[in-house]
């Protein structure tokens, strides 16, 4: 039968390389080893041993607690320092066991002090004692005196019987020098040792050794708990374990060592606590004999109690780690049953004190996470818990591991639903317990943040703050961030609670030993440490003073201002940042999203927190009160004192602080608008104002434009801010045209700025881009702006294609096809083709969706197409005669408003629009044929006529312009009453327009451009064209930047809005 711990059928031998003893003379020496038969078959020796030349056992122990294992000690000062904190816990609580089992009497002390000599005793060096034999008279092998000795070729003297055991079992060196043997053939019988020995025996008649073939018997365990005990006197109790512990080590047969280690078993746990016992067990030959049952025994409960042997062992004598940790492949057989499913094994391997990287190794964290769930039932009762040994060496993983490694055993803690088992932990006796649960539970709820609600409804806290004050500085930071982290629930009741538990549990005062801490804590580790404090002092309505909260946004302020320190700033910025009390399920801070939403971006904000509490009302309440006490306290501080730092953040060269610093400034200066003045309104001014401006005016993110046009909107509602925003109303002014959009706010702001400035020039700038002469193709009848592309009609029937980019227009595509003039372009949405209406009685659809531009179909409409709408089945056209002809793209086509001379046509919605030549403005539903008049008609003044020369509709507005001849060139119509309802006192002829959200743009007959504000009805700006061709067309960009203008001599000119 195939041992436990192998795993591959025994063909791959277990192969542990060695230093020489040449090299490293100090070494322990190694002993013969038991191998089983199968093993043998397959190779010549189970495992290589480290050699050394010393062949006396005290010399051996001794010697052991001085050598250094090839492996598996710690790799590091540093190391060994960290896990001597550890083992002290455990030395306490081991201490505290062996006083249990220590006898009460003093005769029993000198009962066990009358006891025959014990193994050490009997391998003391000569001079020890007039009983103690010289070592020279005990076999290295058997550790008794010598009964047949013999001298091999190199010079060391076994007993026959253990050297001939030695080479039956296929080996050919010696087992002390390594050396190998030209014979294996025994000498003769070493007479003149043998006769020393019996005279030294003469001597000492009261000593009466224990043969090596003395062993007879097998002894089977016994079922009665105070069998062994009441069988013996003390000596009878020694006697019967050095012939268990002979079979142990000598004896060839695998059952018979395995009956001996349930007899010593059962000694151990039956008999009180004797350093004679103790001493007989932890020789290294007895611990190899251990290990060789764990190499070959397949009996569960025979490792499962060799095991505990071992842990027992190893807890009390450090020379029995030492030996164990001597060769790598115990400590591979060791592991690789622990993960086999012997779990009791995980004690053991605490005790071997395992170097990080070597633990690593093992990779056993699934093995780690069977033990911790299950049950402290299931395990032998031990020198340690099999579960909290586990938690500890998860924990120490977890805690100095890469992190991609701490993140994927954190992923496989969660997934194997461990975080519950852990959470108990927290309640344990054993201290590093309890902090290695904590650092586990804090890498999971930041790999996961889901877990996090598990942690807080189901974690003590007052076994955890009791941790404090015995804990390292690393270790305290820990327990920090990790009720920091609990208090980042998504629903600020719960919250609330869990912060209430911190301030009151525990035997100490909570705020007071954070305190303390703060005043001595690394820099990096300050933030957090003083965020948790704030927020335990506003438990409470703010008070007019508080040393807790004042050490706390002071070491925040310092931290922001330490620049040598950028690690400790972007962690002040970001924890500022949480203090809003706001969290997603995933404990993600909601600050930024929430900002947008109050700066009217809901779309945005909605898809960021799809995941707020339902219970809206009650959480709402509480979140709003917090977040007012906890920005009250920040922004009053020092009068503002935060301010500063948080500009000066704003500056830094590191992305991740500056992005923070502004965040938290922006709503800090926000909740101004919301909390009681208390004079640092002023300071926030002087200090963000223009840095907010500034990003205002150049961020290419929406998102830092809408949050820094929130942050403005608070100075605006402010008379002295809005004062000192005047010397910026240009820059601002720009933004919130092109975040009008996005936001109403930005709409509202305008509005706001714009109130008492209508005439101003700072308000309303245009500056001349370009302006390019195409006077070889006639007049410019009609344009378009399309993405970045620009698209011209021209009078002898060409169509032109620029770029919008830059400062200048570039022509990049010229097209024919239409063989008169090009009186109409119309885009239809999506703005993948475009639509051209000329007088050749044409109207051809042009696709425009690639670096091209091409024809893909031509319509014949039979008339010149003077004016088109285009929908998605039909056109819209003026025709050479009167009324307005309807054409469906199938073939169809009916003539509408008959009666009328059409000059200008809008279609939106299914109503068409008719400006027509005697002033008269008609809407026609083409769903039912209805006509309405939305102004009659004007007869001739002098024999001239007043045509409607332009009709937009925009908004529910329909606009008309016209000759001012009633001194209004624009008259302003509602499309749901059609009544007027307001108009632009502009004197000039108005030939072309264009409207805008904010602006509408008139063409006039002298080549001037008026620019008037659609909100209050005034003229703002009059651009010059710089020529005297009447205007024909015009348009506006998708952004309404840039105004692009047609004339009658043929030039193109474009104007931006600066």
């Amino acid at each position: 039968m195939q041992p436990i711990w192998a795993g591959g059928g025994g063909e791959h031998p277990v192969e542990v390389y060695s230093e020489s003893s040449s090299n490293n003379p100090k070494l322990s020496p190694s002993y013969p080893q038991r191998v089983s038969l199968s093993f043998l078959t397959n190779q010549n020796s189970s495992r290589e041993l480290k050699t050394s030349s010393n062949s006396h056992l005290d010399s051996q122990n001794n010697s052991s607690s001085d050598d250094k294992p090839s492996s598996w000690f710690l790799e590091s000062d540093s190391e060994a320092e960290t896990q001597s904190k550890e083992m002290a816990s455990f030395d306490s609580r081991r201490s505290r066991l062996q006083k249990q089992k220590e006898p009460s009497s003093s005769s029993e002390s000198s009962s066990r002090s009358s006891a025959e000599p014990s193994m050490a005793e009997s391998a003391n060096p000569p001079g020890g004692g007039k009983n103690t034999p010289p070592k020279d008279f005990v076999c290295p092998i058997t550790t008794h005196l010598f009964d047949d000795p013999v001298t091999l070729e190199t010079g060391q003297t076994y007993e026959r019987k253990a050297i001939q055991e030695w080479l039956d079992r296929g080996n050919s060196n010696c087992p002390i020098t390594r050396q190998r043997l030209h014979s294996t053939q025994l000498p003769k019988t070493n007479y003149v040792l043998k006769r020393l020995i019996a005279s030294w025996k003469e001597l000492n008649p009261n000593l009466i050794p224990i043969q090596f073939d003395s062993v007879s018997d097998q002894v089977m365990p016994s079922t009665s708990p105070n069998s062994v005990i009441s069988q013996a006197s003390m000596e009878g109790l020694v006697s019967e374990l050095r012939i268990a512990i002979t079979k142990l080590c000598t004896s060839e047969i695998l059952t018979e060592s395995e009956m001996a280690v349930l007899k010593i078993e059962r000694f151990w746990k039956e008999a009180n606590l004797d350093i004679e016992i103790q001493n007989l067990l932890t020789k290294p030959p007895v611990i190899n004999g251990f290990v060789e049952i764990l190499f070959n025994s397949v009996d569960s409960r025979v490792l499962t109690a060799t095991v505990f042997l071992l842990s027992e062992l190893g807890s009390r004598e450090r020379a029995v780690i030492h030996t164990l940790t001597r060769v790598d492949s115990d400590v591979e057989c060791i592991v690789a049953l622990f993960k086999k499913g012997l779990l009791e094994a995980v004690v053991l391997i605490y005790l071997l004190r395992p170097s990080l990287n070597n633990l690593i190794e093992m990779e056993m964290v699934e093995s780690l996470l069977t033990t911790i769930k299950k049950n402290n039932d299931s395990f032998v009762t031990m020198c340690l818990n099999p579960k909290s040994v586990s938690v500890f060496l998860l924990g120490r993983i977890m805690g100095n591991s890469e992190e991609s490694y701490v993140s994927a055993i954190a992923q496989t803690v969660i997934s194997s639903n461990g975080v519950e088992s852990i959470i108990g932990s927290l309640e344990a006796e054993w201290a590093e317990e309890r902090i290695a649960a904590v650092r586990i539970l804090l890498q999971c709820m930041e790999e996961d943040g889901n877990c996090r609600n598990i942690v807080a409804d189901k974690a003590e806290l007052a076994p955890v703050l009791e941790s404090f004050l015995g804990a390292s500085d690393g270790e305290r930071f820990e327990i920090v961030h990790f009720l920091s982290e609990l208090v980042k629930l998504n629903r600020r009741t719960f919250n609330d609670q869990i912060l209430q538990i911190i301030k009151d549990e525990g035997s100490f005062s909570t705020m007071h030993t954070l305190l303390v801490y703060l005043q001595t804590a690394p820099q990096d580790h300050c933030p957090i440490l003083a965020a948790l404090l704030l927020q335990l002092d506003l438990l409470e309505e703010p008070r007019k003073m508080s040393m807790y909260r004042e050490e706390a946004i002071d070491t925040l302020i310092s931290c922001l201002r330490n620049s040598a320190f950028p690690v400790a700033q972007v962690a002040a910025a970001e924890t500022i940042l949480g203090l809003q009390g706001r969290f997603s399920s995933s404990g993600k801070p909601l600050l930024k999203s929430i900002l947008l939403k109050r700066a009217k971006l809901d779309k945005r904000y909605k898809s960021l927190v799809s995941r707020w509490s339902a219970e809206t009302l009650e959480e709402e309440k509480a979140a709003e009160e917090w977040e007012r006490k906890i920005a009250f306290v920040l922004a009053s501080h020092e009068f503002g004192l935060l301010f500063e730092a948080l500009a000066e953040g704003m500056k830094s060269r590191y992305v991740e602080l500056s992005s923070a610093c502004f965040v938290a400034a922006t709503w800090l200066v926000h909740m101004l608008s919301v909390l009681p003045d208390t004079g640092v309104r002023g300071a926030a001014r002087v200090c963000l104002l223009r840095r907010f401006v500034s990003i205002f005016r150049s961020a290419k993110d929406m998102d830092d434009r809408a949050l820094s046009m929130l942050a403005l909107s608070s100075f605006i509602n402010d008379p002295e801010g809005l004062h000192d925003l005047t010397t910026h109303m240009k820059d601002i002014m720009r933004g919130l045209r092109e975040l009008k959009k996005s936001s109403v706010m930005a709409i509202e702001m305008l509005k706001v700025l714009s109130e008492g400035n209508e005439s101003s020039a700072d308000l309303w700038n245009h500056k001349e881009l370009v302006q390019v002469d195409c006077s070889m193709h006639g007049e410019v009848l009609s344009i378009v702006c399309l993405k970045n592309k620009i698209i011209s009609g021209h009078s002898d029937g060409t169509i032109k294609v620029w770029t919008g980019k830059g400062s200048i227009l570039h022509p990049i595509q010229e097209i024919r096809e239409h063989s008169k003039a090009v009186t109409s372009l119309a885009v239809l949405q999506p703005g993948d083709k475009l639509y051209s209406g000329s007088l050749d009685r044409t109207i051809r659809v042009w696709s425009i969706g690639g670096e091209v531009m091409h024809c893909v179909q031509v319509h014949d409409m039979k008339d010149q197409i003077h004016n088109l709408a285009v929908a998605n089945s039909i056109s819209c056209f003026i025709p050479q005669g009167a009324g307005v002809k309807v054409q469906s793209w199938n073939g169809g086509s009916k003539l509408l408003n008959p009666s009328k001379y059409v000059k200008c046509l809008a279609l939106q919605q299914g109503k068409l629009y008719c400006g027509c030549q005697d002033n008269s403005i008609q809407e026609i539903d083409l769903a039912t044929g209805t006509l309405s008049n939305i102004q009659t008609g004007s007869r001739k003044l002098l024999g001239k006529s007043n045509p409607i020369n332009s009709l937009q509709v925009h908004d529910g507005l329909i606009y008309s312009a016209s000759t001012a001849i009633d001194g209004a060139g624009v008259k302003i119509w509602s499309t749901s009453n059609y009544s007027m309802v307001g108009s632009l006192p502009s004197t000039v002829d108005v030939r072309a327009m264009t409207v805008g959200s904010e602006l509408i743009y008139l063409g006039c007959k002298g080549g001037l451009v008026e620019v008037w504000s659609r909100d209050n009805h005034n003229r703002v700006e009059t651009l010059q064209t710089g020529n005297h061709g009447k205007l024909n067309c015009m348009t506006l960009d998708g952004d309404e930047n840039v105004l692009v203008t047609g004339t009658s001599n043929g030039h193109i000119q474009a104007w931006g809005l600066i």
